[in-house]
């Protein structure tokens, strides 16, 4: 078999080549260009943001600046309004100090009679009669009881304050003697509503025996009628019986007559009414029928006490079997749960060394820069 190897060169599929390998090209490129690629994001957005936070920056910087001069502008107008405030302070004190000299001598004052050092040689009596014009209400010179007419008028305000004395004890003594008055007259009422008191008590008590006394009467009379009546009742009664008694004696039920049981449809038939009873042998078929019944029901309940021992021994068994399963299964579950801690450590020393053999045998060289450069080399 000859293959044939000098084929003709198919233009269109080599035009196809072609064009992959450009393609291939120029997504090399356009991926491995780090300032035309994109990888997630929108770079016009991100210059955008860039741009407005800038912006924002600037912005930010110049309102800064703006409080800064602003604040130091405050600071010299606050100095300035500082040293204004301090001269005029200054000169309002020093005005102040002038009016004291020119308008505030210690001769001017309202006090200087006080402390006047010649006070003494200018001073006058305090007073020389009681009409002095000196004494006015402001002058505090003339009080109530310093006048000249003192001694007088002192014999006087005794003389009124006995008179008004001797007026309250007589005032007082006529208020005691009114209080007794209206006292004693409260005790003599008082009496009288005890004594009216103690009265109606008597009277209702008498009412109250005089009800009782005829309530007693009545019940007599009551209870004697109701005896009497029991009385008759029971001579009826026994009359009644007395005569019943003599009807059963000598009547066809006692007298045990078996002929006025006879029915007139057949001899298989009784009068119920005028039955004597049964004969001696159906009475002790019917004893033997109930002494085997009473058998048969003696029987029943020892069976039945029986079956209740045994659903007793059975429900007490199956308590202790489900006590020792539940014991058991207590066991298993704390053995599973002491096999699973077991475990558990196991398995924590080996992850410990497994780790311990990773980062102390395995890890031990770090990557180096050439391990990095083999990523990225082609774009698929």
């Amino acid at each position: 078999m000859a293959y044939k190897l000098d084929l003709p060169i198919d233009l269109k599929e080599a035009a196809s080549i072609e064009r992959r390998r450009n393609m291939e090209e120029e997504r090399k490129s356009r991926i491995f260009n780090a300032k035309v690629r994109l990888i997630g994001i929108d770079r016009q957005a991100v210059e955008q943001q860039v741009r407005d936070r800038k912006e924002m920056e600037e912005m930010e910087r110049r309102r800064h600046e703006a409080f800064a001069a602003d604040a130091v502008r405050c600071d010299r107008i606050a100095e300035l309004l500082t040293k204004r405030q301090e001269h005029d302070i200054r000169q309002l004190n020093h005005a102040l100090n002038e009016f004291r000299q020119l308008h505030q001598q210690p001769s001017n004052r309202r006090e200087w009679d006080l402390y006047d050092p010649d006070s003494l040689k200018k001073d006058k009596p305090a007073r020389v009669s009681d009409d002095d014009p000196r004494c006015g209400i402001s002058g505090l010179q003339k009080f109530d009881g310093e006048d000249l007419n003192n001694k007088a008028r002192t014999k006087y305000q005794q003389e009124q304050l006995r008179e008004w004395s001797e007026r309250q004890k007589k005032e007082r003594e006529q208020a005691e003697e009114n209080q007794r008055k209206a006292d004693r007259l409260y005790e003599l009422k008082m009496r009288e509503l005890d004594e009216r008191a103690m009265e109606l008590q008597k009277a209702e008590e008498a009412c109250r025996r005089a009800i009782n006394h005829a309530q007693k009467d009545f019940n007599h009379a009551l209870a004697a009628e109701q005896a009497e009546k029991r009385r008759l009742n029971k001579q009826q009664e026994e009359d009644d019986n007395a005569t019943e008694l003599a009807n059963h004696i000598y009547g066809d039920v006692l007298t045990e007559n078996p002929a006025v049981a006879q029915s007139a449809w057949g001899p298989h038939r009784v009068i119920t009414d005028r039955w004597k009873g049964m004969s001696p042998k159906q009475l002790d078929d019917i004893k033997k029928t109930q002494d085997r019944q009473r058998k048969e029901n003696e029987r029943l309940r020892q069976e039945e006490d029986l079956r209740n021992k045994e659903w007793d021994a059975h429900r007490v068994a199956h308590a202790r079997a489900g006590m020792l399963i539940e014991r058991e299964l207590d066991r298993q579950k704390k053995e599973i749960l002491k096999q699973q801690a077991e475990e558990n450590r196991r398995l924590a020393s080996e992850q410990k060394a497994s780790k311990d053999y990773l980062y102390k045998e395995v890890y031990t060289n770090p990557p180096t820069a050439s391990y990095f450069m083999q990523f990225n080399t082609s774009t698929r």
